[in-house]
């Protein structure tokens, strides 16, 4: 996938950024100034273990080494430009990743886990017609510093009630396999053990159906999510266009082949839209399409946004799909909605707060919004 105009490249002029290494690029790049391989473990080890950043203070490196490297390595991070949490303690953080533009990741809290969900570019070019984030278009894709930055700046913030990121998953702004080589490359060092050293079960990408990159998933040996929100290739192209290209047939085939390369089941993301995916007929149809799929669904009742032209069902409505999906034997998840009086909530995310898009909703009248319900029919939730 080639890079737009004003990503950031591994050919820069002048330092680079150690955020944008894996293990084996810095160990590349440091053998062109004739250092030692050891070297970048070395310094792997103090950023990510220790999370020292000062060369002075790396005391095993020598003193003429220390001072060479501060010409080759900076550790840029992208600036917080605006935090907020919620009244159900999601926090969403909004950073300034040059030229004007900024992006959102959000903290999820639950009782077992502590989920960060990250963005891969700057808007998004699949323009899916429930998602706020899909009305902005591309403006470019993230680098890997910039993904890799906002771990480990929010992880740097939880440090300070001792907090820790259990869970990532490739959900927020953008289309993760649409921007590959970041993505996959932060997530080698959110995994690595020389790294971040997050279990790859831990570790969710989303995608809405670019099917000629899906294979990239199981070969990462991360969990894969998949952005369904369609019970049959009518409904489906009606709100993401993406299925015009790659249909649900297709789609559910490369969903078959991940699973026989990884043993993992499919996250199947099922956004309920009023009179258009919440009916009890549309939770049979569901049910059905995905029968030979070895997956579970995850049910997301539609959040707003500023001129969405779609409605939330009512938790009525919410609550019998739920049902009848489970009595048909799916394995079902309702997801909690969490984040949604500060937009941080699924399909929420934009690339800047503006006038249209306020900071806050108010949601005092919603019982949805505040309630966690997870039902199973079997097997245990993950992310």
């Amino acid at each position: 996938m080639q890079p737009l105009e004003n990503t950031p490249t591994a050919d820069a002029v002048g330092p680079r950024n150690f955020y944008s290494f894996t293990l084996e690029n810095l160990e590349a790049y440091l053998k062109q100034y004739g250092k030692e391989k050891f070297r970048a473990q070395q310094i792997f080890k103090w950023v990510y273990e220790q999370r020292v950043t000062d060369f002075d203070q790396m005391l095993n490196l020598s003193k003429d080494l220390r001072a060479e490297l501060k010409n080759l390595i900076t550790f840029d991070l992208p600036p917080v430009l605006k935090h907020l949490i919620s009244v159900d303690g999601t926090q969403k953080f909004l950073f300034d990743v040059r030229d004007g533009n900024s992006i959102e990741a959000v903290v999820i809290p639950s009782d077992d886990r502590l989920t960060l969900c990250v963005s891969s570019e700057i808007g998004c070019n699949m323009g899916c017609h429930f998602c706020f984030t899909g009305k902005q278009k591309l403006k470019r894709r993230l680098s890997t510093e910039e993904i890799v930055g906002q771990f480990m700046i929010v992880q740097d913030s939880l440090k300070k009630t001792n907090q820790k990121i259990s869970n990532i998953v490739f959900m927020g702004m953008g289309e993760p396999l649409d921007n590959c080589e970041a993505v996959f490359g932060s997530i080698e060092v959110i995994h690595s053990p020389w790294g971040v050293n997050l279990s790859r079960k831990k570790i969710t990408v989303s995608t809405s159906g670019l099917i000629p990159e899906m294979y990239r998933v199981a070969d990462a040996k991360v969990r894969l999510a998949v952005s369904l929100n369609g019970y049959n290739d009518e409904v489906r192209s009606e709100v993401m266009p993406i299925n015009k290209k790659y249909p649900l047939k297709d789609l559910l085939e490369e969903c078959k082949r991940y699973y026989k390369a990884t043993g993992e089941r499919i996250t199947m993301e099922y956004v309920l839209l009023k009179g258009i995916t919440d009916q009890i007929s549309h939770a049979k149809e569901l049910v059905r399409l995905l029968k030979d799929v070895p997956c579970k669904i995850n049910l997301i009742p539609f959040n707003e946004h500023p001129g969405s032209g779609f409605e939330r069902p009512s938790d009525e409505t919410v609550q019998a799909f739920h049902t009848e999906a489970m009595r048909l034997g799916a394995q079902v998840l309702l997801r909690r909605t969490m984040g949604r009086d500060i937009f941080a909530a699924c399909g929420q995310l934009a690339t800047k707060v503006k006038v249209d898009h306020p900071e806050r909703m108010d949601i005092s009248n919603s019982k949805i919004g505040g309630t966690n319900v997870r039902s199973f029919s079997r097997g245990q939730p993950s992310v």
